[in-house]
């Protein structure tokens, strides 16, 4: 700053020497406008250290500011390969929901949420407390209590949430389990008499369209066990933020335990009982001890001899499975 409160004048040797050596480390989207660097302020001052040009790193960042670049963060806004058939499942999967409940018979949307380590492990978040929690350094597998996969199954219809905290693999056994418990009981409570079950899922996981032990154990604990005929949809892969059961439910549960050590599985269930939406409704959560081993196979015998059904529109993504003992 100048003695009579001005800015001093650029100078413009300076800039064009700034210029011609971050020209190298340019780079830019060739359809706009938008430029970056990718190298740092500190090598550049070096640089210009090297020239007898002394100058700030701030001063350095509002010139290369007045050339048009600026400080930015990866975005996300590119959802991958584009799938032609993405906007089409999706209209079905909101026709196949309305039929359900026009006909009163169940939809719940499913889905495993991310797997937590339980120990004295840091938790991402921040809570109102006097001192910090103190916990590990290390967040190593080997010194965790066990490893909690929150498998969540959500009721569309009376949006309700229950999640079934397995302290094993998450397989496709483990998901259709936790689904024959749920039609065992929330289901016998809320619908006594569904003849129906619609099930929104995501591509990928314990319940992935590719999943052959998915689709031979739906029949075999469901169907049959329940008396029901399941319709399964599947989300378009890279769609899961869009399945309900993320953002009705796994969203708030985040929000619960976030900065709180999940030191036992006792904590694990009270945070996700505590859960508790802005319309007033709670989540239930169960513990499931039974072990599921992985590596599961399925013969051709098995899966030829399933009622299966698949739909006209998207079949390898929207199937019917009927009773066989009806």
């Amino acid at each position: 700053m100048a003695a009579d409160g001005r800015k001093p004048k650029k100078d413009p040797a300076l800039i064009e020497v700034l210029l011609d050596l971050v020209e190298p480390h340019a780079a830019g989207d060739p359809m706009s406008t938008q430029k970056w660097l990718n190298c740092r302020l500190k090598d550049i001052r070096q640089a210009l250290a090297q020239g007898d040009h002394e100058v700030s790193e701030p001063v350095i960042s509002r010139l290369v500011a007045a050339q048009g670049d600026s400080l930015q963060a990866n975005v996300k806004p590119a959802a991958g390969t584009h799938q032609p058939e993405r906007d089409l499942q999706f209209q079905y999967i909101r026709a196949q929901q309305r039929q359900h409940q026009m006909r009163q018979q169940p939809v719940i949307s499913v889905d495993t949420k991310k797997k937590e380590l339980v120990g004295n492990f840091k938790n991402t978040g921040r809570i109102w407390c006097r001192t910090p929690e103190v916990v590990d350094v290390h967040d190593f597998p080997h010194d965790a209590i066990g490893r909690a996969v929150p498998y969540g199954i959500y009721d569309v219809t009376f949006n309700c949430g229950t999640v079934y905290v397995g302290q094993s693999a998450d397989t496709p056994t483990c998901a259709v389990d936790n689904i024959r418990q749920w039609c065992a009981t929330e289901l016998a409570e809320r619908f006594p008499q569904a003849t129906c079950l619609l099930i929104q899922a995501d591509s990928g996981g314990s319940n992935g369209a590719r999943s052959q032990v998915w689709r031979r154990q739906l029949p075999v604990d469901v169907a049959d066990r329940c008396g029901l005929c399941v319709t399964v949809c599947h989300y378009p892969t890279g769609t899961s933020k869009w399945n309900p059961v993320e953002h009705r439910r796994f969203s708030e549960i985040s929000k619960t335990w976030a900065g709180v050590p999940l030191r036992s599985f006792e904590v694990v269930l009270h945070s996700i009982r505590t859960t508790t939406t802005q319309t007033g409704r709670s989540v239930r959560a169960h513990l499931v001890p039974t072990h599921y081993p992985t590596g599961v196979k399925v013969s051709d015998e098995d899966i030829a001899a399933l009622q299966c059904q698949p739909h006209a529109i998207c079949p390898q993504c929207n199937y019917t499975l009927t009773a066989r003992t009806a």
